[in-house]
């Protein structure tokens, strides 16, 4: 049934199928939940997968390239030539930097033979922390 009295005062009178009034608040309620579950999901999810890792370990070779890169989300990218032996095809690695200070580190020492320390983060539903699933943290000069 519609309440005259909720109509004067500008408010909307909804009903159900069986004629009962549904309050607006709970509607609204409903909404918000709905609304807010799936994006908390994602935001849970997404920090779940960015900090647990699948694996780590640890890379030697020379840092071909590093650049900063991505239209709203920059992350460093980086690819760097694993040399098993003198004369030997280089197999490439790809990763992604997250920190800027570890960035600039690996910059300096360009040219030089590295062993890089990385997690591997499987499932990050995104590419905007980064292309690779392979995540840099730290990096050490091989001499």
């Amino acid at each position: 049934m519609v309440n005259i009295k909720d109509l004067r005062k500008g408010g909307i009178a909804m009903a159900d199928e069986s004629g009962k009034h549904i309050n607006k608040s709970r509607v609204k309620l409903w909404v918000a939940i709905i609304l807010f579950v799936p994006i908390a999901g994602f935001i849970l999810y997404t920090w779940i997968t960015l900090t647990w890792n699948f694996s780590q370990g640890e890379r030697t070779g020379y840092v071909q390239k590093l650049s900063k890169s991505g239209w709203i989300c920059k992350t460093w990218e980086g690819e760097m030539a694993m040399v098993t032996m003198p004369g030997a095809i280089p197999e490439k690695f790809f990763f992604s930097i997250r920190d800027d200070n570890v960035a600039a580190r690996i910059n300096k020492l360009a040219g030089k033979r590295v062993s890089v320390v990385y997690e591997q983060h499987k499932g990050v539903p995104t590419t905007c922390f980064g292309d690779t699933l392979y995540y840099v943290v730290n990096v050490k000069t091989i001499d």
